[in-house]
Formats: structure tokens, sequence, C-alpha cells
């Protein structure tokens, strides 16, 4: 047998030795179910906030953290150009909404701030780590929380998608990290 084929060998004969544990030699299914999105309450500086109040809106939802030291910011710019992009009344049918990953250290003011610096039209959120949790694994994003540095401080690895939510609140559409401004408003105005 030639040499190059027997990698392949070994990974067949491996991969039949997995099964369902039915005895009927199935492959596994471990696939995970795809994610669905769907409305969340956490807070804003503002108050409560609510997607079903945003019905008939185009939602761009990221989940990221206020001491991103460079994804966050990437993916929220390219959002804000997207945004900035949209003609006035497009503009008024789109929202740009940060899922903060790191409840215990953004709150809602420090969100605020944040993510006005981005743009007027994009909402930081926040809420207990449990209501975080459920709005991520809702819409299938990952975080981890790294451990405390000697400084105090610490990162958070956090999946990079920006989730697009159409106007009747069903996930839309997933883009991809590093998507880009040309990306994302194709992505809004398609449901527009």
């Amino acid at each position: 047998m030639p040499f190059h084929r027997l990698p392949v060998l070994v990974a067949l004969a491996l991969l039949a030795g997995c099964g369902t544990g039915d005895g009927g030699g199935s492959p596994a299914a471990s696939v995970a179910p795809a994610p669905t999105g769907g409305d969340f309450v956490l807070q804003s500086a503002d108050g409560p906030f609510d997607t079903r109040a945003l019905r008939g809106r185009v939602l761009l939802v990221y989940f990221g953290y206020s001491h991103c030291p460079d994804v966050c910011p990437a993916a929220l710019g390219s959002g804000a150009q997207a945004l900035n992009r949209l003609d006035a009344g497009e503009r008024g049918r789109v929202r740009l909404v940060m899922v903060s990953v790191d409840p215990e250290r953004d709150t809602a003011a420090m969100l605020k701030e944040y993510a006005a610096f981005f743009h007027p039209a994009m909402t930081g959120v926040t809420g207990t780590p449990a209501e975080v949790a459920a709005v991520a694994r809702a819409f299938g994003a990952g975080y981890v929380r790294q451990p405390v540095r000697p400084d105090g401080g610490y990162a958070v690895d956090h999946s990079a998608n920006t989730y697009v939510v159409g106007p009747d609140g069903r996930l839309a559409a997933i883009l991809a990290p590093g998507a880009t401004p040309d990306q994302v408003l194709a992505a809004a105005r398609k449901l527009l």
C-alpha cells in the first residue's frame, strides 16, 4: 500500500470506532443545534432594553466588552461605518447593540459612554452573569473569562460574530469575525 494513503486509512478506522452507543454502528451525531437568537431584556444606561420594543428594525448584535483591546473596536467600528453609509430613513430602522460579556466590570453607564464613542445609534447593554449567559447561548456566542493577572486586570475571550436580527425579531444572519463595513451594510439593507 502506498504510504500517502496510510493517514487516510487510519483516520477512517478511528472514525469507524465512533458510534452512538446504540450498537447499530451509526455514526455519532454531535452537531450542535443552530442558534436561534430570540428576544431579550437587558439593562442599558437608559433603563431596560427590550428587543421586543424594536420590532420593525434590524438589529446588529455583537457580544464583546469595553476592555477588549482589539477585536471589539474593529467589529464595532465596521458596524458604525455601515450605519454611517445608510441614508437617514434607513439609519432610523437599524440599531447596533453590544451585549457585554463582562458584566462584572461593564456597568450600564460605562457601556453608554463606550457605545457613544462608536456611534450614537449604538446601545451597550448588560445584565447579571446568568442573564448575559442565557442571551449568549441563544445566539450561539461563546465567551470565557481568563484568570486575573497580577495587575488585577483580565481578558475575556469571546466569539466575534455579528448577529443580524430581522425586523420580525428572528435571527437572519451571522456575520463572521472581520466582516467589513460593506458586508455589514449589505446584511442590514437586505432586511430593510
